[in-house]
């Protein structure tokens, strides 16, 4: 009795030691696939936003053709290196984990509540022929109702006007603040303009924008039933094009042209 108990032990601890070797196996030879295909869905979420995907291309030959630079978030400057960091690699938002590369944002204005902003960003830059920026893919991010939204939105070449907004991650409620992925929805977005006289004004309402509104240039329909999704959508707009955000390299880039 004793040894059929042992060989049964003895059975049961080699097949879990093997299924264990198995599944640890297939994770690590299956981790370089799903980091890319991770990369591969930012990258058409990057894409989408400018309205530059071509379904019948490979997503990644079509994310090389932008050209990615760094930005300083203080000085407003685009950047090409940043210590030893390589623009492929860099992860803003683990920087954010990083105090030697981020900054606490003082809570009176903290409105998308990102608790730290990196010092150093990265954008996507679209050219034309003539080697003029003809759009800017920008990321943005901000707290909705159950946690922090991450997307992207782009601006067409007079680094006002919206040509396209993506998110690739949220918690969102289905039927609700998951809506922020409606194309129905993200397609209000594109000719919506977001500063009147250098002041952010662009901003979701809670219910729709009325057609004879003088001001529905800076209005995007709310999300039925998500008011707090809406105004972190807001809130995230406001923040990333203020001082704090993008507001110092948009000037620059608007000087330059």
């Amino acid at each position: 009795m004793n040894e059929s108990v042992l060989k049964t032990l003895l059975v049961s601890f080699s097949i879990c030691l093997i299924c264990s070797l198995v599944v640890s196996f297939a994770a690590v030879g299956l981790r370089d696939i799903q980091i890319e295909n991770k990369l591969n869905d930012q990258r058409l979420k990057i894409l989408q936003a400018g309205k530059i995907y071509n379904p019948e291309l490979e997503i990644k030959t079509q994310f090389e053709a932008l050209e990615v630079k760094f930005i300083d978030f203080e000085s407003g400057k685009l950047l090409s290196e940043y210590q030893d960091f390589s623009l492929e690699s860099y992860d803003q938002i683990l920087a954010t984990k990083d105090s030697n590369l981020s900054t606490k944002v003082p809570q009176d204005k903290d409105i998308a509540i990102i608790k730290n902003r990196e010092n150093i960003g990265k954008v996507y830059i679209i050219r034309d022929n003539l080697d003029e920026i003809s759009k800017l893919i920008l990321p943005i991010r901000g707290f909705g109702l159950w946690g922090t939204m991450y997307g992207y939105i782009s601006l067409e070449n007079d680094f006002n006007t919206v040509a396209g907004i993506e998110f690739y991650q949220h918690k969102e409620t289905p039927g609700l603040g998951a809506e922020v992925d409606n194309p129905k929805w993200k397609s209000l977005w594109p000719g919506k303009q977001i500063y009147q006289e250098n002041k952010v004004t662009l901003r979701v309402l809670k219910g729709k924008v009325e057609n004879d509104d003088p001001m529905s240039t800076y209005k995007v329909d709310g999300l039925s039933g998500a008011t707090l999704t809406s105004r972190g959508v807001s809130n995230m707009i406001e923040y990333w094009f203020g001082d704090s955000g993008y507001s110092n390299m948009l000037k620059e880039l608007d000087y330059e042209s």
